[in-house]
């Protein structure tokens, strides 16, 4: 088993040349994906359009897996190089369906980006009782991933995106009540799905790292979208993300195109050749987060090796799904 390392002490900048404002094309405008195939979950609505748009200009092939396809269709009709797949990540079963599909392709992946998410919804049970924020935003990615990964152990070497959020600030994992079976609670339950990704990927790219596969977590920023479909406008105006009028009123929010930049930014950057397992935001790698309430930068429990292996466990045990360590 390869040894740990102390993730929190590789959590800082490295000057990528990019930044809070910096766009999806503007971090892809040097890049030729020609040849490389990404696969982009949620890749037709809010961040995950404009993620596989940004990936088309730059010569990708894009593979979207989509729970609504026919809303995929349409949203991606326009875009030379893209397919819409079937997938469901509320059912494993759905998982499981396309992840035989794709392998049967024959096909590797170069880039993973699981854009795909829900947030802040009602008390929803998935799956074998499962809480549904935690179930779709990091087990069933859990899931795809480790069921791909025949295709993601490539020649080239590939890597996977787990889009996080500041979110994770909410709340680190709740061991003692994974599932919410105490009470429910939105937004911790989203606090924890986005720890959830973060671990992920601690952990994902220790197992990957000597098969070529890296794996990073990424904030995008605030940015209205779809994701906010289950807030009410009360909710979104407490917050003072937008006003009276539904105007947008919050200065530090992103545009989608700006919101997109970072997972590019992760996925494609040469910066990051020999490093993963960091979370990274404003395109660059995050620092760790400053006790001082705010939510900027990463908290050590989203980054903590040892909390990374015990979500593994936990993961691979749910969905009998995992790579193992060697």
């Amino acid at each position: 088993m390869q040894q740990q390392r102390n993730i929190g002490t590789m959590q800082q900048n490295i000057d990528s040349g990019f930044g809070h404002c910096s766009t999806a094309d503007e971090v892809l405008r040097d890049v030729d994906l020609s040849g490389r195939l990404a696969i982009v979950t949620g890749g037709y609505s809010g961040l995950g359009l404009e993620t596989t748009r940004a990936l088309v200009r730059a010569g990708a092939h894009v593979v979207v897996p989509a729970r609504r396809h026919d809303s995929a269709v349409k949203a991606l009709a326009n875009l030379p190089g893209v397919e819409v797949d079937d997938l469901d990540l509320s059912d494993l079963a759905s998982v499981r369906a396309f992840s035989d599909r794709f392998l049967t392709s024959g096909r590797s992946i170069d880039i993973a980006i699981l854009s795909a998410g829900i947030m802040a919804c009602p008390e929803t049970r998935v799956g074998s009782n499962w809480e549904a924020q935690f179930a779709v935003n990091h087990l069933s990615h859990f899931a795809l991933i480790n069921l791909l990964w025949p295709a993601l152990v490539t020649e080239g070497g590939s890597r996977v995106i787990s889009v996080s959020s500041a979110g994770h600030h909410f709340s680190p994992i709740r061991w003692e009540d994974v599932q919410f079976e105490k009470g429910y609670d939105n937004f911790l339950a989203y606090g924890q799905s986005k720890t959830a990704n973060s671990l992920f990927a601690v952990e994902l790219n220790r197992r990957g790292v000597e098969y070529g596969v890296q794996a990073f977590s990424v904030h995008p920023g605030s940015i209205l979208t779809p994701l906010q479909r289950h807030l009410t406008k009360e909710d979104m105006v407490d917050r003072g993300w937008i006003d009276e009028r539904g105007e947008l009123a919050d200065p530090t929010f992103k545009t989608p195109q700006q919101g997109a930049a970072t997972q590019l930014w992760a996925a494609t950057s040469l910066k990051l050749a020999g490093l993963g397992g960091l979370y990274c935001e404003d395109c660059d790698i995050a620092e760790m987060a400053p006790d001082d309430g705010t939510q900027s930068g990463v908290k050590d429990y989203a980054v903590d090796p040892l909390q990374a292996v015990r979500l593994w466990e936990l993961s691979s045990k749910l969905t009998r799904t995992g790579v193992s360590a060697k």
